[in-house]
C-alpha cells in the first residue's frame, strides 16, 4: 500500500500575504525536501487575545483579508484551511489527521500571544514536530536591540538611531509561483462560519474607503508613490489631502510589509527620483515609531492597560459617572468643536482617521475633557481598522503624557488652532461635519465665536444644528495643567 506523503503546516495569522513572507518560504522550503505537501491553515481564537481580543472594525478587515488570502492561495494549489480553536489543540488535531511533521509560523508580540504561542511551539516540538517561527513583521525584533546599559528604550531618538545603524539593504522574498497543496484536505469552516462582518450595517463607509487584501495593499502603495509620497514630510500633517500612505491597516494584517515598504522607496531613489530622498527618509522613521511601539510593548507588558511610568497611576481623572456624556459625546463626534468631531466621525464612517486629527482628538479627551486615556484606547480598538496594540498603547500614552518618549505634560494641543494651520479652507471640517457647510471656511475652526449673521446666513444655529462646545477650552486647558502640575514632582516609577 502507497504511504500517503507526509504535510507541512503553515500557520497564518496576521501576515496575511504571499510576498516577502519568511514563514511560508520556510514551509515550502521543508515540503520540497522531505516530500511533503503544504496545508496553510487560519485558527480563530479571539478569546486567546483577551482583554484585546479584535474589535468590530478589525474584524471587518480581517474577513476580506483572509477572502483575498485564500483566493491567492487556492490559485497556487494549497488552498486555505480554516478552523476555529483553541489553537493548541486545533493544531495538535490537524496534525494527527493529516500526519503533520513540521509547523511554520510568523510571529506576534502582544503579551497573550507570545504566551500562547509558547505553549503551541513547547507541546507541538514534544510531539515531535519541527516547530519554527520567523519575523515577517518587523524591521529589528524586540530583544535584540538594547542601550549601552543592556536595558530596553524608552526614547525614540537613541532608539531609532540603534535600528537604523544595523538595517541592512532592503530585500524582499518573492511570491511562490505553486505550492504544493494536499490532494485531500481535511474539512474547515467557511469563512462566514466566522462571524466577522458586522450583523448591523455600519460598515458602509468601508467598502468605499479600503481594499483589504495582498492586492489592495500593493495598488494603495503605487496610488501613494504616484500621488502623495513626493510631498509626504510636510504634506502628512494635512487631513484634507492624501499625502499619508494609508497602509496602517495593510500593514498590521501583514498585507504588506515594512522590509517591502524600505525596497519600494529604495528604487524610487535609485531610480532619480528628484528631491524624493527627504520624503522618504521621513517615511521610513515613521516605520521606526511602529518599531518602537512594539519594542514597548514586548518589554513593559502591562503598558496596553497602565501607564508605563507609576506615578500616573494616581492622576486626578474624572470620575467615570461625571464624565460620561462627556465621552459619549467624543465618540459619536458631537463635542461642538469640529476638529475633533470631524476626526471622531471619520474614524466611525471609514475605520480610520488622520494622524493629525488622533493627536488632537487623543489631547482633547484626556487634557480637555479629563477623560482616562484607556478610554480613547479602547474606543479606537473597536473602532480603527489599523488597530494594533502596540501603536495604539504609545499613541494614547503619548498623548496623555504617561508613556515613553511623551508629549511633555503641558502640552494641551488647542483644537482651534490647529484646525486652522492645517485645514484653513476647512475642506476636511466640511466634509465630515455637513452641518457647517454652509458657514464661511474661516469661521468653521470656531464657529461659537463666529458673527450671529454669518451663523444665520448659513442656516446654522449652534445648540440645534450642530452643538456648543462641551468645554470651556481655556479653562479646561488650566484644570488639565494643574492636574498634571501635582504629579511634576513623583519620581519614575
Amino acid at each position: 500500500m502507497k504511504t500517503a506523503p507526509p504535510t507541512v503546516l503553515c500557520w497564518f495569522r496576521r501576515d496575511l500575504r504571499l510576498t516577502d513572507n519568511p514563514a511560508l518560504c520556510a514551509a515550502l522550503e521543508e515540503a520540497q525536501a522531505t516530500g511533503a505537501r503544504l496545508l496553510p491553515v487560519f485558527v480563530w481564537a479571539p478569546e486567546e487575545e483577551a482583554p484585546w481580543a479584535p474589535g468590530a472594525a478589525s474584524r471587518w478587515w480581517l474577513h476580506h483579508s483572509l477572502a483575498a488570502l485564500s483566493a491567492e492561495l487556492a490559485a497556487r494549489g494549497a488552498p486555505l484551511l480554516i478552523r476555529r480553536g483553541p489553537t493548541l489543540a486545533t493544531l495538535q488535531a490537524l496534525a494527527a489527521e493529516t500526519g503533520a511533521v513540521a509547523l511554520f509560523w510568523n510571529r506576534l508580540y502582544e503579551p497573550a500571544l507570545i504566551c500562547r504561542d509558547g505553549e503551541v511551539k513547547a507541546a507541538l516540538r514534544e510531539a515531535g514536530l519541527k516547530v519554527e517561527s520567523h519575523n515577517g513583521t518587523l524591521l529589528a525584533e524586540p530583544w535584540t536591540v538594547k542601550t549601552g546599559g543592556g536595558g530596553p528604550y524608552r526614547v525614540f531618538s537613541p532608539f531609532w538611531r540603534s535600528v537604523s545603524a544595523s538595517l541592512p539593504a532592503p530585500e524582499v522574498l518573492p511570491a511562490p509561483a505553486t505550492l504544493p497543496g494536499l490532494a485531500n484536505a481535511p474539512d474547515g469552516l467557511p469563512l462566514a462560519a466566522l462571524a466577522l462582518l458586522p450583523r448591523i450595517a455600519w460598515d458602509g463607509g468601508f467598502y468605499r474607503a479600503w481594499s483589504p487584501g495582498e492586492q489592495g495593499a500593493l495598488q494603495r502603495l503605487d496610488q501613494w508613490m504616484g500621488q502623495g509620497a513626493g510631498h509626504y514630510h510636510e504634506g502628512r500633517n494635512w487631513p484634507a489631502a492624501d499625502h499619508t500612505s494609508r497602509l496602517s491597516p495593510h500593514l498590521h494584517f501583514g498585507e504588506i510589509s515594512p522590509r517591502q515598504l524600505r525596497l519600494r522607496l529604495q528604487r524610487e531613489l535609485d531610480g532619480g527620483r528628484a528631491g524624493f530622498a527627504p520624503e522618504a527618509e521621513h517615511y521610513v522613521r515613521e516605520l521606526g515609531w511602529r518599531e518602537f511601539a512594539h519594542h514597548l510593548l514586548f518589554h513593559y507588558p502591562h503598558t496596553p492597560d497602565r501607564p508605563l511610568y507609576e506615578r500616573f497611576e494616581a492622576f486626578p481623572w474624572r470620575p467615570a459617572a461625571e464624565a460620561a456624556e462627556d465621552l459619549a459625546a467624543w465618540q459619536r463626534g458631537a463635542t461642538g468643536v469640529p476638529i475633533v468631531d470631524a476626526g471622531m466621525r471619520q474614524l466611525w464612517g471609514s475605520g480610520w482617521m488622520h494622524n493629525r486629527v488622533r493627536m488632537i482628538v487623543a489631547s482633547f479627551l484626556t487634557k480637555n475633557l479629563l477623560i482616562p486615556w484607556q478610554e480613547g484606547a479602547r474606543w479606537f480598538w473597536d473602532t480603527l481598522v489599523d488597530a494594533s496594540l502596540a501603536n495604539n498603547t504609545l499613541g494614547w500614552q503619548w498623548a496623555a503624557g504617561c508613556g515613553a518618549d511623551a508629549a511633555p505634560y503641558f502640552r494641551v494641543f488647542n483644537p482651534v488652532l490647529q484646525s486652522q494651520k492645517f485645514d484653513g479652507e476647512a475642506r476636511y471640517l466640511q466634509h465630515w461635519v455637513p452641518e457647517l457647510a454652509q458657514l464661511a471656511p474661516a469661521a468653521c475652526h470656531a464657529p461659537w465665536t463666529a458673527k450671529a449673521g454669518q451663523r444665520e446666513a448659513a442656516g446654522l444655529r449652534l445648540g440645534e444644528h450642530y452643538p456648543l462646545p462641551r468645554v470651556d477650552l481655556a479653562a479646561s486647558r488650566d484644570r488639565a495643567l494643574a492636574a498634571y502640575g501635582a504629579l511634576r514632582g513623583g519620581a519614575d516609577g
